[in-house]
């Protein structure tokens, strides 16, 4: 009984916690936007021109307020304290690039998200096995720490920064990002995993949603890198802990096709002089909007209804 009740009090809690987090990330955002730097203007960005002049860097606002969120109503542990340290370290990265008058290199930003990434990879393995399930199939594969820890610092960079890329429309990538948490918080119930991170994605869920009130089109503000890298690294986090990494070509695919396909052709192309995809503008949802004519909203709309549909497809293939 003693353990019932406190699950039933806990239960409370988060319920409240929940509530906080929306309503402490839309108050936050409506006294604090006037404080953030101004952007510039998407120079390579269709239309980002209609950007400059706009709030950037909103995301110190909702990640701040996530982490205070968690720490006040999630039951946190000291692996995800680290973590949440880590995502606070990606959002400022990010905050600083935004806030600088001139960008950062892709370089630096690489090397940090990459020095980020390889912290990400030991503090999981130093508290997890190499164990990865393949939740579709239903087998479990035992990977070696070292190919498991390599393949770690790949996810965690590559969802960085096809998340990145994917900021570009106003509430595409917040869209698409909860879409894809959403996804991963249902496939942990599926899979039986109920530890306190999974507590965590609807935290910030919540908090991407808040944002989102403010990021609607048309925008009064925008995320700036200070909110997509951290998202890229909740995601990879979030799908670390469920045990499945594998299903974060699913779970986030649009993502992965929208960001993932510009940097694949610009990498191709710089570093081998190998020109791809030369008919098609990256990101996908630029593409989208110069040559097929797709407004902001449909953009939103229908990137986001594929990605539900491969979610719920998802969902069913681990069901059953």
């Amino acid at each position: 009984m003693i353990h019932l009740l406190g699950t039933f009090e806990y239960s409370r809690i988060a319920f409240v916690g929940i509530l906080f987090a929306f309503a402490a990330t839309c108050i936050a955002i409506a006294k604090l936007n006037p404080y953030l730097p101004k952007d510039m203007g998407r120079q390579y960005a269709h239309d980002g021109a209609l950007s400059a002049g706009k709030p950037r860097g909103a995301g110190i606002i909702f990640v701040l307020t996530f982490v205070v969120a968690a720490l006040l109503f999630a039951q946190i542990n000291i692996e995800i304290a680290i973590y949440l340290v880590l995502i606070v370290v990606e959002m400022l990265t990010g905050f600083f690039d935004d806030a600088s008058e001139k960008p950062w290199g892709e370089y630096l930003k690489g090397f940090l998200d990459l020095a980020v990434a390889v912290v990400v990879a030991l503090v999981y393995l130093h508290y997890n096995s190499s164990e990865v399930t393949f939740a579709i199939a239903g087998t479990v594969v035992s990977i070696p720490p070292v190919l498991f820890a390599v393949l770690t610092v790949v996810l965690v960079w590559a969802s960085i920064n096809v998340t990145n890329c994917s900021d570009g429309v106003d509430g595409l990538s917040g869209t698409l990002t909860i879409i894809t948490l959403m996804t991963i918080f249902v496939l942990d119930n599926v899979l039986g995993i109920t530890d306190s991170f999974n507590y965590c994605i609807l935290l910030f869920a919540v908090c991407l949603l808040g944002y989102l009130w403010y990021n609607a089109t048309p925008s009064k503000l925008l995320m700036g890198d200070a909110g997509s890298r951290a998202m890229g690294i909740f995601i990879a986090i979030a799908v670390l802990k469920m045990h499945s990494p594998f299903l974060y070509l699913l779970v986030a695919a649009v993502l992965i096709v929208d960001g993932g396909l510009g940097l694949i052709k610009v990498s191709l192309l710089r570093f081998l002089k190998i020109h791809i995809l030369k008919n098609v503008t990256t990101p996908i949802h630029d593409h989208v909007r110069k040559k097929l004519g797709w407004s902001n909203a449909q953009v939103v709309f229908r990137f986001a209804i594929i990605q539900i549909v491969i979610s719920l497809a998802t969902v069913y293939l681990v069901l059953i």
